[in-house]
């Protein structure tokens, strides 16, 4: 879960720490550089073999998926289908236990249970109440959310096949991390003690980021607690992984100690405390065969690491388009599970799907419909592509014969095509391609708000929310303003600000590129500044004025 982790002087001793940790790792952690003992005995369902997630006919499962709130959105459970939609293999379900916010009751665990099963994914359970305990005084003890499993034991016996139980989300702040080891393997010895023969997740401390290596460096012995076995470590990645000889070190550690690991919860977009590296993370977890989570669907505080905009997969966010379409993405990597019918002997591939058209076109998207395709056992959805010469890019999914494809970009032209594609993951032709030509974006629809968040001897925090009062979505922007005082700007984050003397103009993140009608975007910086510092006194959106306010 996102939230403000460490101070920027945190931070720095956290990765500081963190690269010493590496490099003397061998000599003080020596567990972890031996391989993880297997016990006698697997249980039924998915269960760890030889330091791998496999399903109970012993094949790999390398989860692909999302985080979705679901304890704080719980008439939202509709977007399970649409998360499938995408592509996603799992999902990982936020409940509650009671101790910080309402209670999941069996009956809705039961529902999600059952949600995930019809739409064909892996549900990882998960307790929210123990976030960042130690450090945040709201948080509750992993054994309290021990024993809200216990108490759902007669739902979840006999799911084995299909659920995976997070016994907490991250579990311990960055106060006396050390304290983990031990409420962790209690609590695992608990929930074995009373029967459960789940695989089970344990969240790493430091907020779930382990930059003080706690859980890297007792996994050994937290493994060796389970009697089963069946066991996998959970590492989150946000602003502490923000370089590849982090990221690509911590993940190899685990997979050569055959210590099981996932990503089960990470971040791309930049924020004041980093930018993680998303693309090392996704490019070494599919080299490696790890799974990853990314968070999260939608209804973060904070839209920032919103995948889609109000659970709406027809607003799907630049984030999402990382996720579900980039390169080593959910779309191009996941693989169903076998016991939903994934790897299956059928062959035979849909027909292809008629020549879609388009409609509702706007700046930044259109509507696109087709004649469903036919098979021998049932459609399972369709995938929408740009077509570029040769070159074809995955911009959306969908279960049935139209969809609505976002983040284009203002007097464009594109051409797109569909695939449709059955329940054994079988594809069928491409349908003939259509094209389509983008709105021009209308200027000057827009309002700046400009504020100083706290300001020292030379310098201040500024933070910048842009808003677009038109009726389209504008993409690609580019913000101006002039500073009066001879102020600079040193950093931002939301975008990347250029200056000559003192005229700045601003260019969007990848997140923050698209500003929905309606909608806006934050930006935040620090600057420099002698004894004055006027706010600038106007500003222009791609060259056309915007309003103060």
């Amino acid at each position: 879960m996102r939230r403000t982790r460490t101070s920027p002087l945190r931070t720095f001793l956290a990765r500081l720490a963190a690269l010493v940790g590496l490099v003397v790792l061998g000599a003080l952690c020596p567990g972890t550089a031996q391989a993880a003992q297997q016990p006698a005995t697997q249980a039924a369902g998915l269960h760890i073999s030889n330091g791998r997630l496999v399903e109970s006919n012993g094949n790999d499962f390398v989860m692909r998926g999302v985080n979705h709130a679901h304890t704080w959105y719980p008439n939202e459970l509709g977007s399970l289908a649409d998360i499938k939609a995408q592509g996603a293999n799992t999902v990982r379900v936020v409940l509650a236990d009671g101790h910080r916010w309402t209670a999941n009751t069996a009956a809705d665990v039961t529902n999600v249970v059952a949600q995930c099963k019809a739409n064909r994914l892996i549900c990882v359970l998960e307790v929210h109440d123990t976030t960042g305990y130690g450090e945040d005084s709201a948080a509750g003890t992993l054994d309290q959310a021990a024993d809200y499993w216990i108490g759902l034991k007669d739902v979840l016996a006999g799911q084995e096949n299909y659920i995976i139980i997070n016994i907490g989300n991250e579990p311990w702040g960055n106060t006396d991390p050390a304290g983990w080891t031990a409420p962790t393997i209690a609590a695992i010895k608990k929930l074995r003690n009373a029967g459960f023969e789940h695989t089970i997740m344990v969240d790493a401390p430091n907020w779930g980021q382990d930059w003080q290596q706690v859980m890297r460096t007792n996994a050994q012995s937290v493994y060796a607690a389970d009697t089963t076995g069946n066991l996998v470590f959970s590492i989150h990645m946000y602003s502490v992984f923000d370089t590849a000889a982090e990221i690509t070190d911590y993940l190899n550690a685990f997979v050569s100690a055959k210590l099981p690991l996932v990503i089960g919860e990470f971040g791309g977009p930049a924020d004041q405390w980093g930018d993680p590296d998303e693309d090392t993370m996704m490019a070494a977890a599919e080299q490696l065969h790890i799974g990853y989570l990314a968070w999260s669907w939608s209804g973060n505080t904070d839209p920032v690491l919103d995948l889609v905009l109000d659970f709406d997969p027809a607003r799907m966010t630049s984030w999402g388009q990382r996720i579900f379409n980039g390169a080593n993405g959910i779309a191009q990597t996941a693989k169903e599970a076998t016991v939903f019918g994934g790897g299956s002997s059928d062959t035979q591939a849909p027909t292809a799907p008629g020549t879609p058209t388009a409609s509702a076109v706007t700046a930044t998207s259109a509507r696109l419909t087709w004649t469903a395709s036919t098979d021998n056992v049932g459609v399972a959805g369709y995938d929408v592509v740009r077509v570029s010469g040769g070159t074809e890019t995955k911009v959306a999914a969908a279960t049935t014969n139209s969809v609505t494809v976002t983040g284009l970009t203002a007097g464009t032209a594109y051409s797109f095509a569909v695939y449709a594609r059955d329940t054994a993951g079988n594809r069928s032709a491409r349908s003939a391609t259509v094209g389509v030509t983008t709105a021009n974006t209308p200027a000057g629809s827009c309002s700046v708000g400009y504020r100083v968040v706290g300001d020292w001897q030379g310098g201040f925090q500024g933070e910048i929310v842009i808003r677009n009062t038109g009726t389209a979505a504008v993409t690609g922007w580019k913000l101006g303003f002039t500073f009066a005082d001879g102020q600079s700007v040193t950093n931002m984050w939301g975008g990347t600000a250029a200056q000559s003397a003192g005229a700045v103009t601003v260019t969007p993140a990848s997140y923050t590129n698209t500003i929905a009608a309606g909608g806006s975007v934050t930006l935040g910086f620090i600057g420099s500044k002698g004894s004055t510092n006027t706010a600038p006194a106007a500003f222009t959106l791609n060259g056309a004025a915007c309003v103060n306010g």
